[in-house]
């Protein structure tokens, strides 16, 4: 019998904590869960699943405006934030009492509060002090605040989330996931929306052909895309809130959205004290790939890593941990190869190397493309195109990897990834039959190589 309380206790109730303390307990484990906040994390409580409800909201302008074009009569429609908060409040709760009821269910001990690790085998929670075989860091990450004067003024993706109100202008500061996804859904919903980020185009480390297309269909919606923009200072103003950039431009908003990144949660939990090395300029724990830290009974995984910040990785980090350390089935995870959605409008989907960066590996490369207007703008009248892109290695055909923007590509890419993950090259997607008529066709129809 071990002398510690629990074989593992995790240090965070999202969804890489949740995940591998579940998984511990179906090997056996004796498990326990710290969590200082909600139970659920980023994703259920404060990012993918309320974010993705809020896009659905925003949606439904798009079918108001369309309907004509396919013989309906709409009267004018009204938005109410508050109530689609109250809505959304309610879905996030549901979801925390399920994650609860999981953890109850699996045998894993829930402990409230905030934890702070003593030593390598001991954390420290609402004033108890609990040991364990083995650690594991699962605390994910927090929007970051970069020092701008006056940033205070803005808000984080976390309180823009539980507005009642919509604001009749925003400004989204940033080019990442929430920066973009936001700027279209609160253009959906009603608000006049700006968004402002320092480089040339938006998603920084997508393909550039995506990126492009991205910004153009942002502007299309009326959005004002300020490219090259370099915040320098915050302040109110007579009407709302003036940022001032490095090169003296001047936006006005009611509300600000500070998107400008996140950093792992790593504050308070007693890192130094016991040895867990942590990147100097990130903040992230610094892990090897089966997750362990600098101290060989602290582990840590997800977020508050440097690896792919993304719900599903956390996921099969913390499982792969809990196989590894209580299953007797060492494994990693494979970070090469990630699909991924941006629930920008319209969307996008990608998975494996874009363009510049297989040419950048060595690569000799083909690229084939579809540029498309789908059939259901066409009755609608709207303009707005799809794109898919697939770069192939000209040596050996494989796919290396898929690129779409359009409706439904995070969907689509989703069963394209298996067949990328299984090494498919271009010749089997070739030999797929099409499913018509579909968007996702396409993917399977290029025939000639662009410059062909």
């Amino acid at each position: 019998m071990s002398s510690y309380d629990f074989d593992l206790v995790t240090i965070g109730a999202g969804s890489g904590g949740v995940a591998a303390s579940r998984r511990a307990a179906v090997h056996g484990a004796r498990v326990a869960i710290c969590e200082g906040d909600r139970v659920g994390g980023t994703c259920v409580i404060r990012g993918c699943v309320p974010k993705k409800l809020m896009m659905y909201a925003s949606q439904f302008s798009d079918a108001f405006a369309d309907a004509a074009g396919f013989g309906w009569s709409v009267s004018p429609p009204d938005f109410d934030l508050a109530a689609l908060t109250a809505a959304k409040n309610a879905e996030t709760a549901r979801l925390e009492g399920i994650y609860r009821k999981m953890l109850a269910d699996g045998g894993v001990t829930l402990l409230e509060g905030q934890a702070r690790i003593v030593d390598a085998h001991t954390v420290e929670v609402g004033g108890r002090r609990i040991s364990a075989g083995h650690l594991l860091i699962a605390t994910g990450g927090a929007p970051s605040h970069p020092p701008i004067d006056g940033l205070d003024l803005a808000i984080s993706s976390n309180e823009l989330l539980d507005l009642t109100s919509l604001p009749r202008r925003l400004l989204v500061l940033g080019a990442g996931y929430i920066a973009v996804e936001f700027t279209g859904i609160f253009a959906g919903l009603g608000s006049d929306v700006s968004l402002a980020y320092r480089a040339e185009l938006p998603l920084r480390g997508f393909d550039d052909d995506i990126r492009g297309r991205l910004a153009t269909a942002m502007r299309d919606r009326g959005i004002a895309v300020h490219p090259g923009f370099a915040p320098e200072k915050l302040e109110r103003s007579a009407n709302g809130i003036r940022c001032h950039a490095k090169d003296g431009t001047v936006i006005e908003a009611d509300v600000v959205l500070s998107a400008l990144g996140r950093r792992p949660n790593t504050a308070g939990l007693g890192l130094d004290a016991v040895g867990v090395e942590v990147d100097a300029k990130s903040g992230a724990i610094r892990v090897s790939p089966d997750s362990c830290t600098t101290v060989p009974s602290i582990y840590a995984v997800g977020d508050v890593t440097d690896r792919a910040a993304l719900t599903p990785v956390a996921i099969a980090e913390g499982r792969a941990f809990a196989d590894t350390v209580f299953g007797n089935t060492p494994r990693v995870v494979d970070h090469r190869l990630i699909a991924t959605a941006v629930f920008s409008q319209p969307s996008i989907g990608t998975i494996g190397l874009s363009e510049p960066d297989a040419l950048a590996a060595g690569h000799r490369v083909t690229v084939f493309e579809a540029d498309f207007r789908p059939m259901k703008h066409t009755l609608a009248g709207r303009a707005e195109r799809a794109y898919m892109k697939l770069v192939v290695d000209a040596d050996n055909d494989t796919v290396l990897g898929a690129h779409l923007i359009g409706a439904d590509s995070g969907e689509i890419i989703q069963a394209l990834a298996v067949a990328i993950s299984m090494g498919a090259t271009k010749a089997d997607l070739d030999r797929t039959l099409a499913v018509h008529p579909t968007s996702a066709e396409e993917l399977v129809l290029m025939r000639s190589p662009r410059g062909g």
